[in-house]
């Protein structure tokens, strides 16, 4: 049982308010994870991995409404543990690796919103870290430039590390004001950026995975350990309907995925998530693209050995058992608790079994499988009896709608024929 004591109301607040709106809250995981202890460890030793200078790409895969973007935001706060630097996304029709009308600027430009720190968890980060950077300097008696030399070697870099030495030096707010949103990826022209900085790019004019690369070494020019990326909801990748914009970001995927394995980054960890068909669809998914479904295959001897590999690239994110469904209602009913502890009583271990029983017989097994839907009825139903001590959980239970928890953007649209890498594949007669 968690001790109701340690957790602050702002942590209780943001859990419960952000669980029944079926989002994954930003603070507070620690109180109510449960199972999936080698999975947790598999990610540790690749922050640890990150965090000694490394790089490590993963893929997370799961069933819609499986928790993986709760598994991505716990592994998100281990990191920032860690003292790395961290950036969170989903993906989505205007927001992507790559595209023809700034969708992958757009991508970047919420990754950089969404910069974390330890003591800054909530994003809008930037300008902590270029602080931070501005201490260093002062504290070791050095000029920007001296610092930011590791930027020089990087595509782009030369460019990136004079906009965060005119951040550093500026003598007007104006200025300063420029560089940071030139940081933000908010210029959208060459001549734009040209005429405010005096450079000759703009942040989102290359490739996402090189930007990437640039914060990561600017976060170890700061003094963090490295930058940590968690990309959620690659299914938008497998539902674009045309062949050509999919492959090209299958492309940017592969790119950023060989440049891993061959340690040509430093202090980067990337892992996305997606659904089971986004990855072995062979007709769009991953799986479709010959080079990334030779690096993506599984592990056979552990599949012919019955075992599960914990350390390969492509993670499957086991389901929630009945028993630990019913740890982690244990565990929302404590935090509950901890701003009113007549709960414990109003809502004993018997109300939580009935109610598991309830759920099994309205949608039977994937009460535990997809189990979003089932939360969000338990804190329901908690809130009720919070507001209504007059009730109880007998009264309620019965009037309690559960429902499957489905993909609302289902895929549409016609399914291509499947790409090859073969060179001859755009030969024409």
């Amino acid at each position: 049982m968690i001790p109701t004591k340690i957790i602050k109301p702002r942590e209780r607040e943001a859990i419960i308010r952000a669980l029944r709106s079926g989002v994954v809250p930003n603070t507070g995981l620690q109180y109510i994870q449960v199972g999936r202890n080698q999975e947790v460890q598999s990610f540790l030793r690749d922050i640890d991995t990150v965090a000694d200078g490394g790089a490590s790409l993963r893929l997370v895969i799961g069933e819609y409404g499986s928790g993986k973007t709760f598994f991505l935001s716990l592994v998100r706060s281990l990191a920032l543990e860690r003292g790395l630097v961290a950036m969170k996304a989903d993906l989505s029709p205007e927001k992507r690796f790559h595209g023809t009308k700034g969708q992958a600027q757009r991508l970047l430009a919420e990754l950089i919103a969404s910069l974390s720190t330890r003591t800054k968890r909530d994003g809008n980060a930037l300008v902590p870290i270029l602080e931070r950077l501005e201490a260093r300097c002062a504290d070791e008696g050095i000029k920007p430039q001296q610092l930011l030399l590791p930027l020089r070697d990087l595509p782009g870099g030369h460019d990136f590390g004079r906009v965060v030495q005119i951040y550093l030096e500026a003598e007007y707010p104006s200025r300063k004001a420029d560089a940071l949103r030139w940081l933000q990826a908010e210029y959208h022209t060459k001549t734009d950026a040209q005429r405010d900085l005096g450079v000759r790019t703009y942040m989102g004019d290359a490739d996402l995975f090189a930007s990437l690369r640039l914060y990561a070494t600017l976060a170890r020019c700061a003094g963090y350990k490295g930058l940590y990326v968690c990309l959620d909801e690659l299914v938008n990748l497998y539902k674009i309907t045309n062949a050509v914009s999919r492959r090209a970001n299958y492309e940017e995927l592969l790119s950023i995925l060989n440049n891993t394995l061959q340690g040509n980054f430093e202090g980067l960890g990337i892992v996305l998530s997606g659904t089971p068909e986004f990855l072995t669809d062979t007709r769009r998914g991953l799986y479709s693209y010959e080079a990334l479904r030779s690096r993506l295959a599984e592990n056979s001897l552990a599949q012919q050995s019955g075992l599960k590999d914990y350390d390969s690239t492509v993670l499957r994110l086991a389901n929630l058992t009945q028993e630990e469904l019913y740890v982690l209602l244990k565990n929302l009913r404590a935090v509950g608790a901890s701003s009113d502890a007549t709960l414990m009583e109003r809502l004993p271990d018997e109300a939580l079994e009935a109610y598991l029983r309830y759920c099994f017989d309205k949608i039977g097994e994937s009460y535990f499988r997809t189990p979003r839907n089932t939360i969000k009825g338990f804190l329901d139903l908690m809130s009720l009896l919070q507001q209504y001590p007059d009730r109880t959980w007998r009264d309620l239970l019965p009037t309690i709608s559960i429902s499957i928890d489905v993909d609302p953007t289902p895929l549409t649209g016609t399914i291509p024929p499947p790409p090859t890498d073969s060179e001859l594949a755009n030969f024409l007669l």
